[in-house]
């Protein structure tokens, strides 16, 4: 059982951006008792055939920040995405603003920095970021406080952000008919996700769990927020009481299925730096496709 530290009943308020390119939704939190807000899982636009990228997802993000008065105090990554590329280091650079993720991003980075084959001018101490937070950690946006909930499986390094009645759960969990996310990247384990969702569903029913992927099963509408009795109730992957033996089995029989994310290779080498482009020995932004390394 999880010990949570933070007032489950204050309610922030939370906007939506959902980018179609990604299928990324990323979200501006509001405490209710301040004009201070963080940002959760920020995306970068990128058109990976021509090597180009540009902000518009992330300028949206800005200018509703500016047009409310609001003051950014984080930029939050719930995890190193292997799907989209994170804008954090732009953001805070129109919005000031600290830069955080999971401790564990040192056995990302570790894992990543061999496949990449980067040399020593990686650093692999997570220094890339302004603040890596343990298991449980807490902190504020304003007066609200906010939790930091250790969840890996997916990734080694994943956390859920617990924000008063709102829980920003990454890749961690899906909308109930879409289960759950894929656990065979490397550091992912299906047994370990299944304890992490378990851990999660210990909320009050009544928590608000925002997603940051949706794919609209089934046809229907792009949705990213629900409940955790709404997950524990319908969830098709771990829903009315699924044990782990059976979740395991699922998950991994459907990861055998899966496809790479279309942006694995930039995604990685780009959120592994917290969102700086790598350069080469010259100083010109460059990415690296390992062959037969994924």
């Amino acid at each position: 059982m999880t010990q949570y530290l933070v007032d489950l009943t204050v309610k922030p308020e939370v906007k939506a951006f959902f980018d179609p390119a990604t299928n990324t939704i990323s979200y501006v939190v509001k405490d209710p008792a301040s004009t201070s807000c963080a940002v959760i899982d920020s995306v970068m636009d990128i058109d990976y055939a021509a090597g180009r990228i540009t902000y518009t997802h992330a300028d949206a993000m800005i200018a509703y920040i500016r047009e409310h008065g609001l003051q950014l105090e984080w930029i939050i990554e719930t995890h190193v995405h292997a799907d989209h590329l994170s804008a954090a280091p732009y953001i805070q650079q129109k919005l000031g603003g600290k830069i955080g993720i999971g401790e564990n991003i040192l056995v990302v980075q570790d894992t990543f920095g061999k496949i990449f084959n980067e040399g020593t001018e990686f650093q692999r101490d997570g220094s890339q970021f302004d603040k890596l937070f343990r298991d449980g950690d807490t902190y504020h946006i304003g007066k609200m406080q906010a939790q930091a909930i250790f969840t890996p499986g997916h990734t080694p390094a994943c956390m859920v952000h617990v924000m008063g009645d709102a829980a920003f759960v990454g890749d961690t969990l899906f909308m109930p008919d879409g289960g759950s996310a894929r656990a065979d990247f490397p550091g992912g384990d299906a047994a370990t996700l299944y304890d992490s969702i378990q851990k999660l569903l210990t909320l009050p029913d009544a928590t608000r769990l925002f997603m940051c992927h949706d794919y609209g099963p089934n046809g229907r509408d792009i949705q990213w927020e629900t409940t955790v009795g709404a997950e524990k109730e319908h969830n098709i992957h771990v829903g009315h009481g699924t044990t782990k033996e059976a979740f395991v089995k699922l998950r991994t029989e459907r990861d055998a299925t899966l496809a790479m994310p279309r942006l694995i290779i930039p995604s990685l080498q780009v959120n592994m730096r917290a969102g700086e482009i790598p350069t080469d020995k010259d100083g010109r932004p460059m990415l690296k496709v390992p062959v037969n390394g994924l």
